[in-house]
């Protein structure tokens, strides 16, 4: 479970990342990043639409992107200190719903480091 302090919760801030933030594409997921002006911890966020699933399947989807993301604070895939002040959306394509863990992490991985590299 990400704590509070790193969620995107409110819907102005869904809309700023995904409107201005800058867009990486992969297999199962869309990630929109962008630098959170206020600065601080890492924040995460995830859209899984109904073109995903049913409610079964969008839960699954959900929950594997969370605990990548919790993977990510953990420092396992890009140093965490590189990570402040960073905005991250996962945007959930419809090829999640069947996509193992391992494609997932892949492409969580790639798109944290793209985005640490930009």
């Amino acid at each position: 479970m990400l704590d509070k302090a790193h969620r995107i919760t409110s819907a102005s801030d869904y809309k700023h990342v995904v409107r201005r933030g800058r867009r990486s594409a992969g297999g199962s997921t869309v990630t929109y990043t962008t630098k959170n002006p206020n600065g601080g911890e890492p924040r995460f966020g995830f859209i899984v639409a109904k073109t995903v699933g049913n409610a079964v399947t969008r839960n699954r989807v959900r929950r594997r992107l969370k605990a990548l993301s919790h993977d990510v604070l953990q420092g396992t895939v890009v140093p965490k200190k590189s990570l402040l002040g960073l905005d991250l959306v996962f945007r959930a394509l419809s090829s999640a719903a069947g996509a193992s863990y391992d494609e997932l992490r892949d492409d969580v991985a790639r798109a944290v480091t793209q985005a640490v590299t930009r």
